[in-house]
């Protein structure tokens, strides 16, 4: 039985390593200093000019509820692309992109279920690590798409 291929693109947040399907993302940008919006959700750091149109930019650490770290020059703004928006996510380093098969995605414990089930696609071990593969299209809930 032939398991299918997955690609990963592989990056980290404070150190944490994440991963998501490189079909989710459009392209990486280096980081720039997003413009706030006024009244925008505190997980949204503002939006960027991306080739004519506005961007949303959104804090991954903010939105999981972590500690924000400091940008180092390795910052990068991955661009999401979703049916029918784009978004850009902060991420402090992007690693390496590499190819996974689908039975190497092992199904998140029961003890992270809940509000999390809804953008971990799973956990992948590599070279005995685990990274937590998001979900990128679910990051958001449909409100807060409407939001941003």
């Amino acid at each position: 039985m032939d398991s299918k291929e997955a690609k990963i693109l592989i990056f980290s947040i404070n150190g944490e390593e994440y991963a998501t399907d490189i079909m989710e993302v459009e392209r990486i940008l280096g980081y720039e200093q997003p413009t706030k919006i006024p009244d925008s959700p505190a997980f949204v750091e503002g939006v960027i000019n991306y080739e004519g149109d506005v961007l949303p930019v959104i804090s991954l650490a903010k939105r999981f509820n972590l500690q924000e770290e400091e940008k180092n020059d390795n910052a990068k703004i991955i661009v999401s692309k979703q049916k029918n928006n784009k978004f850009g996510i902060v991420v402090h380093v992007v690693s390496e992109v590499r190819n996974i098969h689908e039975n190497e995605i092992e199904d998140p414990p029961e003890i992270a279920v809940g509000i999390s089930k809804r953008y971990i696609k799973g956990l992948v071990k590599i070279k005995g690590q685990i990274i937590i593969l998001l979900d990128l299209g679910n990051i958001l809930t449909e409100d807060e798409k409407k939001l941003i």
